[in-house]
């Protein structure tokens, strides 16, 4: 992959980031560049960088000023290009357990309508796919996923709710994610996961990351309160 960076656009973003974009649309070979940089960059921070911040198809890259500058930025990653990882990164596919019970599914029959689905066909149709997590973002751990079927694809709310708890799965336009903490929030939900997609007392805090393969299982509500309590107990 040595013309891994020869169609990468390189933009200051600012005084001490730069960002490094792959393309302006969202693909999974966009993805596989953005995940690349991100390995090769971390196994051995380069001097003066600072954080890594992936996103669909662009890497923002922030630097100490004082100790580099946006061109030797830009030269430090197009030097990468070449580089071998001495530890391939490991690919996981990750079940999520989920009820989509209506206890938890609150927008679940407004999806159904606007799909021109029965509830049923739209959890069969969303558990029934593989999603690729693109990035973390929004709140720590919040996995944005690809993926999803056009069928599915629905209306934010029209005014965000004040509080989406935690696990709560939901539908934006034609993505669907997994709220990781209690937050304000306009995807339409459909379901609620009982595992913990971040916790700070754990390493790493976040569940899942950039590059996994995610597959939701659909639980009964009964199978929600064991895993439940099992994960409090942990």
């Amino acid at each position: 992959m040595d013309d891994l960076f020869s169609t990468a656009l390189f933009l200051p973003a600012s005084d001490n980031s730069l960002l490094v974009r792959f393309g302006k649309v969202i693909s999974v070979e966009a993805h596989s560049r953005v995940t690349r940089l991100m390995d090769l960059a971390l196994a051995k921070m380069p001097k003066g960088f600072l954080n890594l911040h992936p996103a669909y198809n662009s890497v923002l890259i922030s630097f100490n000023p004082s100790q580099t500058d946006h061109g030797v930025v830009e030269q430090v990653i197009r030097n990468l290009a070449g580089s071998n990882l001495s530890s391939p990164r490991e690919e996981r596919v990750v079940i999520i357990p989920t009820c989509y019970d209506s206890e938890f599914g609150q927008d679940l029959s407004d999806v159904a309508r606007h799909c021109g689905l029965t509830e049923d066909e739209v959890i069969q149709t969303h558990s029934g796919a593989e999603y690729l997590v693109y990035f973390l973002g929004f709140t720590p751990g919040f996995p944005y996923l690809g993926g999803m079927p056009t069928k599915l694809t629905t209306p934010r709310l029209g005014t965000p709710r004040k509080h989406v708890p935690a696990g709560s799965v939901a539908l934006g336009g034609s993505q669907t994610g997994i709220y990781s903490v209690g937050s304000p929030g306009g995807w339409r939900i459909i379901g609620r996961t009982p595992l913990k997609l971040f916790d700070a007392n754990i390493e790493p805090p976040t569940l899942l990351r950039l590059g996994d393969r995610v597959r939701f299982k659909a639980i009964s509500l009964a199978e929600f309160k064991k895993i439940s309590l099992g994960e409090r107990k942990s």
